[in-house]
């Protein structure tokens, strides 16, 4: 992304604010936003919890349409994604902006910016150049990442028909508090997510990340009926999160209620933003925790952010031989023939071309 960051008499010249989607007028002004599960009503004036959906005039408006805060082409093994063209670049975008206000998120400078210092900043960029962007850097397809993908729809949406059109693909990386109906509208194009389940109780989620857990559910559920390919993410905090108990409902609810094919990520967690009173996430930790996945019956479990050589390979399920290896963000080995193990022909789930 070429320049700097442009001023807000700037950016309002440049660009225009977009109308947002899903919301409805009120008495008095107001507007209801039902784009998240945070249903913010929102008086004249005011903007919703994630601080970019603004009502002005009784007409809700999204405030971050074309103004990019981060663009870069990352490996699609950084979302992460090891079943989805694996070795790929995909050319990866955000917004300021969130949904949530997690203790211990690692982007938290750009996705508080609104609710903390009421600033919203981002370079101008249009869809098409995104897309072209994309194009240019030899992408394969367009991650809508590093803050939460759902408070800035809109553009995400409108780039992503671009993109489809273009033979890319679309992703989104994301905490999974979206409604059914954006869902739904984004399906026919958003070929892969990366959903985060962050707890398996509601007490974490409402105290620590300012959301709940049972929109998150659904959501997960929903992904799954609508066929886009999911993988999720666990962030595995010491202290919070990392019982044996908790670790196992996450891992049953991954196979019983999206399938046991689904590959679970287990990420290690880092003192950062509001939360540096714990320690970070030991590997043997993490190793624990891969084994839980496994012994409930998850075909594909990963540990990530830790540098133990091994962890993040693909395995076949069958005969368990070595088929992707991984080191930090790159593949060194992919032994896939026509997406099965070469030495057994098992299909391994995912979408390899």
């Amino acid at each position: 992304m070429a320049g700097g960051l442009l001023c807000q008499a700037e950016r309002i010249k440049i660009y225009p604010m977009k109308e947002a989607l899903f919301y409805t007028k009120e008495e008095g002004q107001k507007t209801a936003c039902s784009l998240c599960p945070h249903y913010c009503r929102i008086a004249e004036g005011n903007s919703g919890i994630c601080g970019v959906r603004e009502n002005q005039g009784g007409v809700l408006y999204s405030l971050v349409y074309g103004k990019v805060a981060a663009a870069n082409p990352d490996p699609i093994e950084k979302k992460p994604l090891f079943h989805f063209l694996p070795g790929s670049r995909s050319y990866s975008i955000a917004t300021v902006g969130c949904n949530f206000r997690c203790d211990f998120c690692q982007n938290y400078g750009i996705s508080q910016l609104p609710r903390e210092k009421h600033l919203i900043e981002g370079e101008e960029m249009t869809p098409q150049e995104i897309v072209a962007a994309a194009q240019h850097s030899g992408c394969q397809s367009i991650s809508y990442t590093y803050t939460e993908p759902t408070i800035y729809f809109e553009y995400a949406y409108d780039t992503a028909v671009l993109a489809a059109a273009a033979g890319l693909k679309n992703v989104f990386v994301t905490n999974g508090f979206i409604t059914p109906e954006p869902l739904k509208q984004i399906a026919p194009i958003l070929n892969a997510a990366n959903i985060d389940l962050k707890s398996m109780k509601d007490e974490t989620y409402r105290q620590v990340c300012g959301g709940s857990l049972q929109p998150v559910l659904n959501a997960l559920r929903l992904y799954r009926e609508l066929n886009i390919w999911i993988e999720v993410t666990t962030l595995v905090i010491p202290g919070l999160n990392d019982s044996k108990q908790e670790l196992s409902d996450i891992a049953r609810f991954i196979r019983d209620e999206l399938g046991a094919q689904v590959p679970w990520h287990l990420s290690a967690f880092y003192p950062t933003y509001k939360m540096t009173d714990r320690p970070p996430t030991p590997p043997e930790e993490l190793m624990r925790a891969q084994l839980i996945g496994i012994e409930s019956g998850l075909k594909y479990v990963y540990c990530g952010n830790v540098s133990v050589p091994g962890l993040e390979d693909t395995h076949c399920p069958k005969c368990r031989l070595g088929l992707i290896s991984r080191s930090g963000f790159g593949v060194i080995k992919n032994a896939l023939v026509d997406g099965r193990c070469y030495n057994c022909g098992e299909a391994i789930d995912g979408i390899w071309e």
